[in-house]
């Protein structure tokens, strides 16, 4: 579905992206690994059109993103969810008025219509009786749950997910990777996540890329990665601070 050719980015002459190669496929759930810093977020920007790449393009069904203009690309993302780290909600609005604003954004839905559509939403990520509550009385699991229910609202044919589980305590981060895995079958939706949480990774990908100073050095399923001999994503996955990837 989405196909990635040889990206690259820097920033002042720092390479960020150094020949990205990734393709990923319609229906399934790929998860980018990478520490922080390693250019995850700049990838999943360069998706849906934020930045543009100094070489290399993305094709989105043999449409070349990269070349798109932004009135074309306001009407691509249209086929997007986000949710954003910290879930991103609007602090002045209530948590219905957060999930139904893509829709009263971009659709001529009725207000009843609209209404109806957030509480299934909502009640597809576990939450009843919400609607009326401000971000500021949520917990963090909660915000991430209502950022979810906001990303869905508009039935998009992909979902990209920035460190889903960042700030969330182990508990509360399987419910959000059961949710995820929930809302996927359920929707048929192509999910994109970076993250470096690797239970989280274990749980829900189909296919697993491991980004290294500005390139994917690995791809797998999750028993691949797990029996990786690569030395890098091995002291990845295992969490060692001995190893090639030296800590600073």
């Amino acid at each position: 579905m989405i196909k990635i050719n040889e990206l690259k980015k820097s920033f002042n002459n720092k390479k960020v992206l150094d020949g990205i190669n990734l393709d990923v496929e319609q229906g399934k759930i790929t998860v980018i690994i990478g520490r922080s810093g390693e250019g995850k977020s700049v990838l999943i920007k360069h998706i849906i059109g934020l930045l543009k790449p100094d070489e290399g393009n993305i094709m989105l069904d043999g449409e070349e993103l990269t070349a798109m203009d932004e009135k074309e690309l306001n009407n691509i993302r249209k086929r997007f969810g986000m949710l954003f780290q910290g879930a991103a909600l609007f602090d002045s609005m209530t948590v219905a008025e957060n999930v139904g604003f893509p829709l009263r954004e971009h659709t001529d839905k009725h207000e009843d219509e609209i209404m109806d559509i957030v509480r299934d939403k909502l009640k597809r990520v576990g939450l009843v009786g919400v609607e009326d509550m401000m971000p500021a009385d949520l917990s963090g699991g909660m915000k991430k749950r209502v950022g979810l229910a906001r990303a869905i609202a508009m039935d998009p044919e992909i979902v990209l997910f920035d460190e889903p589980t960042t700030g969330l305590d182990p508990i509360m981060s399987d419910s959000i990777a059961h949710l995820m895995l929930e809302t996927q079958k359920d929707l048929k939706t192509t999910y994109i996540a970076i993250t470096h949480d690797i239970a989280l990774t274990y749980k829900i990908a189909d296919k697993v890329a491991m980004l290294h100073e500005g390139r994917i050095i690995e791809t797998g399923t999750v028993d691949e990665i797990k029996a990786t001999i690569n030395p890098v994503l091995r002291q990845f996955i295992e969490g060692r601070a001995e190893g090639p990837i030296k800590v600073y």
